[in-house]
């Protein structure tokens, strides 16, 4: 937790809270259905909490906002980007079931108003939306042929409505046929070694109607 801190010293109280509870929150719903290995679990707020806040170091995201997490499992990265937002709509999907009965556990217990959940694959989903999120579920071609129909038209924000994915290693090969891809590096908003390969894509997509 001191770490959430050490990075976002601006939290408010509520927000201490939330994220302080979010470790007793995942150990007891994983004793039940596993969806943090154990020894992710042991390191929730490096490589889960920490790691889906990075996309907060990028861009602020304005009040009003639509964020689409698709396949967040556990509520990665949508639950603390819902939690440092609360002012912004957090719609988070996965295919599988029993992971977003975690989620809208958690956020129950948090008391987040501002987070829906839909047990869909991804290319179902309707809607438009600011940001879609998601950390490495699968290639950046694959991911781009799921949502390149769900961006929103009208841009709030200076960094153009796209995909945030957040992604580690060599991305050379997969991001090739995107000119458009920006890569930015952890390493340079978190100085644990964890963050030294991590990084975060930002793909603009246009809006089709």
């Amino acid at each position: 937790m001191n770490l959430i801190s050490k990075y976002f010293p601006e939290l408010s109280d509520v927000q201490l809270h939330q994220f302080e509870a979010l470790q007793g929150l995942y150990e007891e719903w994983n004793s039940k259905i596993n969806v943090i290995s154990r020894k992710d679990i042991e390191s929730l707020y490096l490589r889960h909490v920490l790691h889906s806040l990075s996309i907060a170091k990028l861009i602020q995201f304005k009040s009003g906002s639509k964020i689409l997490d698709i396949g967040t499992g556990g509520g990665f990265p949508g639950i603390p980007l819902a939690i440092l937002f609360p002012e912004v709509k957090f719609h988070l999907v996965d295919s599988i079931n029993k992971k977003l009965k975690v989620v809208n556990g958690v956020a129950e217990s948090l008391g987040l108003e501002n987070i829906s959940t839909t047990h869909s694959r991804a290319e179902s989903i309707k809607g438009h939306y600011d940001f879609i999120i998601s950390r490495a579920v699968t290639t950046m071609p694959d991911f781009v042929s799921w949502v390149k129909n769900r961006v929103a038209k009208k841009s709030l924000h200076t960094l153009k409505n796209g995909i945030l994915y957040l992604k580690g290693g060599d991305l050379t090969d997969e991001l090739k046929l995107y000119k458009k891809a920006t890569l930015y590096d952890l390493s340079s908003y978190f100085e644990e070694d964890f963050f030294e390969t991590k990084k975060i894509v930002h793909l603009p997509l246009k809006y089709k109607g």
